[in-house]
């Protein structure tokens, strides 16, 4: 029988206008030590991002959103921060920082499937 797994989760989150601190949820990135699971789903909802800020580089925006999901993968391309462990990246993706691409606050649950508690939390958070 599978034991629950600590994991860690945070918010993916875009931020056009960083002194407002309005956002938009865009995606969740998650991380399990004991199950070496660091993963992130994102969706670009460009028609809820024009209504809530016109004038954002949207191809940009996915551009960033791709290389934290390759940063995730530890795809050797995406640069210095992917060769990382796995515990490093996750931190170093969910750092605190006022920029248009934000994550929220990590926070801590127990899960027996890391795979389907981020879909789970993507749905929850982010649909």
């Amino acid at each position: 029988m599978q034991q629950n797994q600590l994991f860690e989760y945070a918010v993916i989150r875009i931020v056009p206008r960083v002194e407002r601190e309005e956002f938009l949820n865009v995606g969740v990135i998650l991380y399990c030590a004991r199950q070496q699971f660091l993963q992130t789903i994102s969706c670009l909802n460009q028609h809820r991002l024009a209504a809530f800020c016109v004038k954002t580089d949207k191809e940009e925006l996915l551009q960033h959103l791709d290389a934290m999901q390759r940063i995730c993968a530890g795809d050797r391309e995406a640069g210095p921060i992917a060769k990382l462990d796995i515990a490093a990246r996750f931190r170093w993706l969910t750092a605190t920082r006022s920029t248009v691409i934000q994550t929220s606050k990590v926070h801590p649950g127990f899960c027996k499937n890391p795979g389907q508690t981020l879909e789970k939390l993507y749905e929850q958070l982010v649909c």
